[in-house]
């Protein structure tokens, strides 16, 4: 095959607070033919999540963090152009974590071949992917949402948070987003179906949540952290759970939160109203991806869940900035950076 000049994305120093070019740097190197059992693909999207903020840091964490001078982790979309690998053919769609370059080189392991006349390829990045299973498993097995009760769930109008609340409808559940700005509710009342949808921008955010939520808060899902989190807080009810799944507001703190330290507060509250608190990895929960595959599917095609899309054009030009905009809620709904055309180059 004619030799490929591949562009990537490399994390060449730690960032402090948020993360910019510098910290990740496009380079170019050249792709090795594929040996026995490899193949080239080429990526066409790219999906850009929270938990990439954490790969970039130094500190130990549930997952190996990414090695400076190493190209960025990452979930992407792509089409193979040269294979000598036997369970996958030149012009196979497929999906694997490939990173932030244009090309990879990949033995398969990991990868799984995506069929664009069931679903567009996007959706093995977000409702039908990671952030799928995700709202899945934390719903369904940290949370144990029961008919009747109350469902919380911060950033309601990203690619999990968005999910969340809609299989809580499936299960009988009254469904509360909270969500930054009047677009973003008005889309996850009026489009997802949330019984309501709270914005935590509002001046009168404490007082519309209590009136969101009567009878109190039975799940909670934790997206977000911060002011959001201290305000639902106050509004558990006793025996509720808490499925913590990520606190973006808080991946680009550089220290220790200034002002009055809440966490004897805080667990008080979980002592008195006997909570439970669950923090989940997705990754570690494989034993359930069978029955999620089948569930989202069949709700999906129904049109019992609804999804968004939010893709970038730009390529890895513009990468840094779009990951910039997911940290500070810019995106709306699932983000996803379009790395290339589908073309047969």
């Amino acid at each position: 095959m004619t030799e490929i000049r591949n562009r990537r994305i490399i994390l060449a120093s730690r960032p402090v607070g948020m993360p910019t070019t510098d910290n990740l740097p496009i380079d170019t190197v050249t792709l090795p033919a594929p040996g026995a059992g490899e193949m080239v693909v080429k990526v066409l999207y790219l999906s850009l999540d929270p938990y990439m903020r954490g790969r970039m840091d130094a500190s130990k964490s549930y997952a190996a963090n990414v090695a400076l001078g190493d190209p960025m982790v990452g979930g992407a979309a792509g089409r193979v152009i040269a294979s000598n690998n036997p369970k996958f053919k030149d012009g196979d769609y497929v999906f694997g974590m490939f990173g932030w370059q244009e090309y990879a080189l990949s033995n398969g392991a990991g990868v799984r071949k995506l069929d664009p006349a069931q679903a567009p390829i996007t959706t093995s990045l977000g409702v039908l992917g990671m952030p799928g299973m995700t709202a899945y498993v934390g719903l369904l097995d940290k949370g144990r949402p029961k008919a009747g009760e109350t469902v919380v769930v911060s950033a309601a109008s990203g690619a999990v948070g968005g999910l969340v609340g809609q299989i809580a409808k499936i299960k009988g559940c009254r469904a509360v987003g909270i969500a930054g700005g009047p677009q973003k509710c008005a889309y996850v009342v009026d489009e997802l179906g949330f019984d309501a949808c709270v914005d935590y921008k509002a001046d009168d955010f404490r007082e519309k949540l209590k009136e969101a939520v009567p009878a109190g808060i039975d799940v909670y899902f934790e997206n977000v952290g911060g002011a959001v989190s201290e305000a639902v807080m106050t509004r558990m009810n006793d025996f509720s759970r808490v499925a913590l799944c990520g606190l973006i507001a808080h991946y680009n703190d550089t220290g220790a939160a200034e002002g009055v330290d809440r966490l004897p507060r805080f667990m008080f509250s979980m002592l008195a109203k006997r909570m439970s608190l669950n923090g989940f990895i997705v990754s570690d929960h494989p034993e359930r991806a069978g029955d999620f595959f089948k569930d989202m599917t069949a709700w999906v095609r129904d049109g019992q869940v609804r999804y968004r899309e939010d893709i970038v054009s730009g390529g890895l030009d513009k990468t840094v900035e779009a990951f910039q905009g997911l940290l500070t809620g810019r995106n709306f709904g699932k983000l996803i950076m379009q790395i290339a055309e589908d073309t047969t180059a």
